[in-house]
């Protein structure tokens, strides 16, 4: 009998040294660990998870914090800002003690989208050299992996921080790290990249379930998220949003850069209220208003089983959603086309225009950051004369050939060609068959490969001037 209680003691001293240890577990979420970026000049945010009712301290360089976790075992705390610089250490002490390494202060920018945004380095221009030349300790990356969840889930699944260099740049977004240098090059400061992105995926798979619930427009989707529960497709309301965004919400950032919109194409005209829907979206959860939100508009591609004015519509919702959202950029990439191949691979030229559009409103730098963008039009009898922003310094042709891609209709909305030349920064459009013209419309379909350009040779937006109903207006 004594040899029996002394066992039961035994085994119930185990038992607590047991729960002792398992409840000691202070726990950080995967986007905060060695070798990351945290956002500099703003609040830092750290949280995880730990026991109900534990004491947490956090530290960074100078600054401390302490709180307690609540029920649910969640705690955060918020630590003074601190300038660009590094390495820092963070120290979470609960009933253990955890440290982050390597930790800098610099520029975060999330990079999201479907495939031209996930692209990768290797399958890029240039490959081997830009790969051998990527010796960046001070560009650092974080890859989301490819999960769905139909309901907002609190951590990554996978994804660890790397430091950028020609063994690491490979697999990452191409996109994301031109855009990255570039910004390292002009600031000089640590820049963070945050690769939430999956090839194929829809716009409404990145917006919160609420976000999508709140406007009927969108009911359709709703309805089709909900009848399909496979869990290995990503193409359902809300799904990418709860696995990839939520996680990271909580993490400061200065923005974000998308390239997604092709699987969107069928329904061009909804995209024109899903993506800022997306946009409004991201900003609220962040609780960074008007946070910058830049994009890249589709490259011409001919959409086989598509009418040819689909894609159009695709990139006249792009346009709107650059006019209509504040702090938003749009990249063109007219000029940068495959025209069969859905994904060029010039996406050295796309990363830097998106960094043009950061230096310029984020940063103030004085740099020219878009092309020639449509401002409004008069009609001078048989001529409508289109005005335009970014033409300050005027236009010109790329090629150095007649503009190309102008058509012109009357009243009856029938488009034709239509001859096009410059007068200072506005252009002249005429058709001899439209007498009375009353719209006009550039590179309105999707092989379009216009050549009309600013000083900076930045290629001008695809538009229309009219508000004829669109081909994608019914399709929900």
């Amino acid at each position: 009998m004594q040899c029996f209680a002394r066992c039961v003691l035994l085994f119930l001293l185990l038992m607590g040294c047991f729960v002792c240890e398992a409840g000691a577990n202070v726990r950080l979420p995967r986007i905060l660990s060695d070798h990351m970026v945290l956002q500099c000049d703003r609040s830092i945010s750290i949280w995880g998870w730990a026991d109900p009712e534990e004491h947490v301290t956090v530290s960074l360089s100078h600054s401390s914090a302490h709180t307690r976790t609540g029920s649910d075992g969640r705690w955060q705390v918020q630590l003074g800002k601190l300038p660009a610089g590094g390495p820092h250490q963070i120290r979470v002490q609960g009933d253990n003690e955890l440290l982050v390494e390597d930790v800098w202060l610099g520029e975060v920018w999330i990079c999201s989208g479907q495939s031209n945004m996930e692209w990768t380095v290797k399958r890029s221009d240039n490959a081997e050299q830009e790969i051998a030349s990527a010796d960046h300790s001070m560009i650092r990356t974080i890859k989301a992996p490819h999960h769905t969840s139909t309901e907002p889930q609190d951590d990554l699944t996978g994804g660890e921080w790397v430091v950028c260099s020609p063994e690491t740049v490979a697999d990452f977004s191409a996109v994301g790290y031109f855009f990255g240098r570039e910004l390292h090059r002009k600031l000089d400061v640590p820049v963070g990249l945050v690769n939430l992105s999956w090839g194929g995926t829809v716009c409404e798979a990145w917006t919160s379930r609420e976000a999508l619930a709140a406007n009927d427009e969108f009911s359709a989707i709703l309805e089709r998220t909900d009848a399909n529960q496979d869990p290995s497709t990503p193409h359902r309301g809300a799904v990418l949003f709860n696995t990839t965004v939520a996680p990271v919400v909580p993490c400061r950032i200065r923005g974000a850069i998308w390239y997604q919109g092709e699987s969107n194409v069928s329904r061009a005209a909804q995209y024109a209220e899903l993506f800022p829907t997306m946009i409004d979206d991201w900003r609220t959860r962040w609780g960074q208003r008007e946070f910058p939100f830049l994009f890249v508009q589709l490259a011409p591609f001919r959409y086989g089983n598509q009418h040819p004015q689909n894609c159009a519509e695709l990139w006249d919702s792009q346009l709107k959603t650059f006019r209509t959202v504040r702090n938003t950029g749009m990249v063109v990439t007219t000029d940068i086309t495959l025209l069969q191949d859905i994904h060029p691979t010039n996406k050295v030229d796309v990363g830097r225009r998106l960094a043009l559009w950061a230096l310029a409103d984020t940063y103030g730098q004085q740099v020219v950051p878009s092309g020639p963008v449509y401002r409004s039009m008069e009609i001078e009898d048989d001529t409508v004369r289109l005005q335009f922003d970014y033409a300050e310094q005027g236009l010109r042709s790329a090629d150095g050939k007649p503009l190309k891609e102008f058509t012109v209709a009357a009243a009856n909305g029938y488009f034709l060609p239509a001859d096009a030349t410059i007068d200072g920064d506005t252009v002249l459009v005429r058709s001899a068959a439209v007498r009375n013209p009353v719209a006009a419309r550039f590179a309105f379909y999707d092989s379009a490969q216009p050549n009309l350009v600013n000083a900076a040779g930045l290629p001008a937006s695809p538009f229309r001037t009219d508000a004829f109903p669109l081909l994608t207006r019914d399709e929900k």
